[in-house]
This record gives C-alpha cells, structure tokens and sequence, in this order.
C-alpha cells in the first residue's frame, strides 16, 4: 500500500469517526432530559467518573499499566490534556445545564457559532488554507450567525461559552502528539478524584440520592443506571472526535460539527416544543446553505484526487 492510499484512508476513517461522534451529540439533549431530575453539576461529576473508569479499564485490558506512564512522561503533553480535561469538563456543565433548564435551541446556536471559530483557529492558528469557495461558505454561515445572534436581543453567553469552551478543546487536542483513547483517559484521570470527593460530599450533605448511599433518599436504580450509562455515551463521542482532529484538517472537522447542532435544533423545535420563528429561521437558512456549499465543494476535490494520482 502507498503511503498516499495510506493518508486517504486515514482520512477517510477520520471522517467518518467524526460524523459519529456529531451524530451521538446532536442526539444527547434526549438523553440529558431523562436526568432533568438530577442537577447539573452532579451529572458532570458523573460522566467524569465513569467515563474514566471505562475509558481506563480498557486502556488497562488493551495496552497494560504503562498507557499513562508513557503520556506523563511527555510534559507538554500531560500539561496540555490537564487543560483540555478542564475545558470539556466545563462545556459539559454548561450544556447539561442549558439543556435542562430548557435552551436547547440556543445549545444548538453554540454549536452552530463553534464550527466557524474552529475555521478562524484553523486559519490563525495552524496556517490551515481555504479556497474561494470556502471563504464563501464562512462568510455565509457568519451572515446567519450575526443574524440569530442579533435577534436574541442580548449577549447569547450560553451559546458562545459553549462555542468557546469546545473551540479551544478542539484545538488544543489537535497539537497533543498522543493516540484518541489515551488521551481521553488521561483528561479524565486528572478530574476522577475531585469528581469522587465532590460527589461523596453531596451524597453525605444529603444533596444527591445516588445509591441512597447518604440521608438522601434514592433517585431510583433506573437514574442510576442512567447517569453510569452516561460514562459511556460520553466517551465514545470524545474518542471519535479526537480520532477526526489528527486525521482531517480542522476547517473541515468545523464543518462536520454543524450535524450536531442541527440535530439539537430540530429536538428543541420538534421533540421539546421550544419556540422558533421565521426569524430565527432565516439565520438557520444561511448556515444550512454556507454547510451545503462546503460540503459540496469538499466531495468535488475528492472526486479530482484519485484522478490527479491515477494521473
């Protein structure tokens, strides 16, 4: 096999461990809803705890102890997943919360807004190039981005912090030099035990009703295993995310993400009755378009590619 069918099929399962990882969170506000019952931050708490307890058992099974010796004993790198570990974290909170307290629309606005930030990181940052036809493709998605930013009638902060929060986490995974999986089960490491202490805190103050292990009485064993669940929903999402950003240029891993939000919108508007106006609907129109340019653009290069090889 050449090393040029080599990096096209790297590419193209990137692609694809992308696509999944978007789809599995455009899905995730049905999920969220079904421990609305639960708060927030205790949901975190939980999708760290068990998301690192999965994510290293199987690192455990497959690779043996020395996973983590071999990702600590890089400095930067350790430093550089610590960092991510806090920002994802982070997003997570926000959008647990946002998604309960019923914004999910807006969600959907920040994960809208997220993909156009990761182009300019992509661009600014990591001297990534865009053709024409992709430089109309942001500045349309930026048309319909100022415009449902506008008609909010204020600083929509849930949806930028969340455009933040991933933003950065995305580039700071695309400079660590580590396999997807190893990389998650540090970030992870680093938040299990001040995850454990705060969750043993609240179950013994009698705020969380998790296993009735403290006065609290028990949320029931079907939330139980839900928010246990939540672990692994949360892992695979990440693990094919970070598979994509090694693989596939950022611009282009900015414009997958627009199937989660699309999603999200379409539970908000559909699933959860939120409200949506021919207003609101005009922005989303200029995103879709500026998505359907892109992408159309995308499958014409790799049409050209194979025959440029052949050639």
């Amino acid at each position: 096999m050449s090393a040029a069918t080599g990096a096209h099929r790297e590419h193209v399962a990137g692609l694809w461990a992308g696509i999944g990882a978007f789809v599995l969170w455009g899905l995730m506000p049905l999920f969220w809803r079904l421990l609305e019952t639960v708060p927030s931050w205790q949901i975190v708490l939980h999708r760290i705890v068990w998301g690192a307890l999965l994510v290293s058992a199987f690192l455990l099974w497959q690779r043996g102890r020395g996973w983590l010796r071999a990702v600590l004993a890089q400095p930067r790198t350790a430093a550089l997943l610590a960092l991510s570990g806090v920002l994802i974290a982070s997003n997570w909170g926000l959008y647990i919360w946002a998604v309960n307290a019923g914004h999910v629309v807006e969600t959907s606005l920040g994960y809208y807004i997220n993909p156009l930030l990761n182009v300019v990181l992509g661009v600014l940052v990591l001297h990534e190039r865009l053709n024409r036809v992709q430089w109309v493709s942001v500045a349309l998605a930026a048309c319909g981005v100022a415009w449902l930013t506008l008609r909010f009638g204020q600083l929509p902060w849930i949806a930028l912090g969340l455009a933040l929060s991933f933003g950065v986490y995305g580039l700071l995974r695309k400079q660590v030099v580590v396999d997807s999986v190893a990389g998650l089960g540090v970030e992870s490491l680093y938040l299990l035990l001040p995850a454990m202490a705060l969750l043993g805190w609240a179950e013994f103050q009698g705020q969380s009703g998790f296993f009735a292990f403290g006065p609290t009485p028990g949320w029931g064993w079907g939330i139980d295993a839900l928010l246990v669940a939540g672990g692994a929903l949360t892992a695979l999402p990440l693990i094919g995310f970070a598979y994509a950003v090694r693989r596939v240029p950022l611009s282009v891993v900015g414009f997958l993400q627009y199937i989660a939000p699309t999603l999200q919108l379409l539970i908000g508007v559909l699933v959860f009755r939120e409200p949506f106006d021919g207003e609101r609907a005009l922005g989303f129109a200029f995103i879709w378009a500026a998505l359907l340019l892109f992408a159309g653009d995308g499958v014409l290069r790799a049409r050209r590619q194979p025959a440029v090889a052949a050639g």
